[in-house]
């Protein structure tokens, strides 16, 4: 019995401001392929115009990204290749596609991603903040307590961290960054970038936002923040003979009770010993 043959699929990555950041296999794809689903009509339009492209475009975006799905998958199965782009920069990263993209791969429809723009790589490569460990975490949420929250849950992340974040939220977030994560955290601020008033600021978390806050910096324009990690402190401060007296109470004692105890003998933050003896418990 012959295997049904099916069109492919192309995640193809689109300029983050300067559209000659678009690669010439991904002009190249976009001349061949049938369709295109876009996340933004009039900014893939513009594109296409750039370089003579006159292809057909399916609306996909967060709105509508369920129901068309279903649509993507007709004109596949009748043999059509279709490119996936999205707003500016990889799609699916932090925007639609990841549900249609995981269909696809059930399906047993071929899936092919091209390379190309990325604001937060772009923003990691220029930050001068340790690139060999991070992790991705998008927008911020938009409520504070929900930020908070988040925050805290990354207050000890050894990695570096990404954020993307908006201009009229970007205050708020530094001062919960500076409030959470400490005022020396060190952060780049990346902003517009590719574009020709792209900016990029080095500096401590209450740096930026004293910037911010007395208009030294423009709150206008698309913000990637890097974030440099939680430094491993404990390991400097708990010397051999605590870790030794540590591992004899943590057979007679609850670690809350053994942090209070190794704090007030040695002078040692709590949290310290407590993320400490968690830490050798998970090994």
């Amino acid at each position: 019995m012959k295997k049904k043959k099916y069109g492919k699929i192309f995640i193809i990555p689109t300029p983050i401001g300067n559209i000659y950041d678009i690669t010439y296999r991904s002009i190249q794809v976009l001349k061949k392929i049938d369709y295109i689903a876009a996340e933004n009509y009039k900014k893939i339009k513009k594109i296409l115009n750039k370089f003579n492209i006159s292809k057909p475009i399916i609306s996909f975006n967060q709105h509508n990204e369920f129901n068309k799905i279903q649509k993507i998958f007709n004109k596949i199965e009748k043999k059509k290749n279709i490119a996936l782009v999205s707003d500016a920069g990889t799609p699916t990263i932090n925007d639609p596609g990841f549900c249609l993209i995981r269909e696809c791969h059930q399906k047993k429809i071929k899936v092919i991603p091209l390379p190309g723009a990325c604001s937060a790589i772009t923003a990691l490569s220029a930050s001068g903040i340790p690139s060999n460990k991070f992790c991705f975490e998008g927008f911020l949420p938009s409520k504070e307590i929900k930020r908070k929250k988040i925050l805290n849950l990354l207050k000890y992340e050894p990695r570096t961290i990404i954020f993307y974040e908006t201009p009229h939220r970007i205050i708020n977030s530094l001062q919960n960054i500076v409030e959470i994560l400490g005022k020396k955290r060190k952060i780049t601020l990346a902003k517009e970038l590719t574009k020709s008033w792209e900016s990029i600021i080095f500096d401590t978390a209450e740096n930026i936002l004293y910037k911010y806050k007395n208009n030294k910096l423009i709150c206008k324009g698309e913000i990637v923040l890097i974030l440099s990690g939680y430094k491993n402190l404990e390991k400097k401060i708990i010397s051999k003979k605590v870790k030794y007296i540590l591992s004899i109470l943590k057979k007679f004692l609850p670690k809350n009770k053994i942090s209070v105890i190794i704090s007030k003998m040695y002078n040692i933050k709590k949290q310290y010993i407590y993320k400490y003896l968690v830490n050798k418990t998970k090994k």
